[in-house]
């Protein structure tokens, strides 16, 4: 097990690097935790507490981001909590999945599936943003789509925010939104399924913690650039790194 005591200076100041680069690309678009549980594991975590120790610093990260949006009149809170309910009910069952479960299949599935549905809603945003009027068919794709993008969230979360932009978008919200409302859904299912990993002592805190802090600071670069630059820009740096880390899925 990778003891606290072991953490040198240079591996402290690596991880609160990798926070910060995390929380830029996970606030920004998606995907960061991916770069977590590489480093993580390169450190000496065992997968299963890499995959456990990355909520703290979520949590964290996505808290701040959460109510920087929200105080900048972006964040959809209603939608967020009412599709936060089946994504924490989703990730409360993948979470105990994980804590006992390999999930190497289970990866290259996700990665083929994320770039088949991703790219489309991703080139085609328009179509699903002239329609945000919910009729009953609809939310109950929502509720479905939310639930099932909970359970891998809560299984293994890296990449899990590019389901949540997608579903976002498919409920008729632009990429700055969807955004918004990806950092407070996993937020919220984050907080709940957390003791979960606390129980199977698949947790890190400290180094969670470290992670967190830097996140901090890449979170805040991150809503700044996004505010600047606007759907186009979001649209563009979420498909370079779904493409990227789907390979990534794909092959390793």
């Amino acid at each position: 097990m990778f003891e606290i005591g072991s953490l040198t200076l240079l591996k402290g100041i690596g991880i609160f690097t990798l926070g910060i680069i995390v929380g830029f690309i996970n606030v920004l678009a998606a995907g960061g935790s991916f770069l977590t549980l590489a480093f993580l594991i390169a450190i000496g975590l065992p997968p299963n507490v890499a995959n456990g120790t990355t909520r703290v610093g979520l949590i964290i990260q996505n808290v701040f981001a959460s109510l920087n949006f929200h105080k900048l009149k972006i964040l959809k809170v209603k939608f967020a909590f009412l599709m936060g309910i089946p994504a924490i009910a989703g990730a409360l069952f993948g979470s105990y999945i994980a804590t006992c479960t390999p999930n190497e299949i289970l990866k290259k599935i996700i990665a083929v599936l994320m770039v088949l549905i991703s790219l489309i809603t991703i080139y085609k945003p328009d179509k699903f943003i002239k329609n945000r009027d919910f009729s009953k068919k609809k939310w109950v794709f929502m509720i479905i789509a939310f639930f099932f993008i909970g359970i891998y969230g809560g299984f293994i979360q890296a990449g899990v925010g590019f389901f949540i932009i997608t579903a976002s978008i498919w409920g008729g919200f632009n990429m700055v939104e969807a955004n918004s409302i990806k950092v407070l859904i996993i937020t919220l299912y984050t907080i709940m399924i957390l003791p979960v990993f606390l129980l199977a002592h698949q947790v890190n805190i400290p180094i969670g913690i470290l992670l967190g802090l830097g996140s901090i600071i890449g979170a805040k670069l991150a809503i700044n650039v996004s505010i600047k630059k606007g759907d186009k820009f979001i649209r563009a740096a979420l498909l370079i790194l779904l493409v990227i880390f789907a390979i990534k899925l794909f092959l390793f």
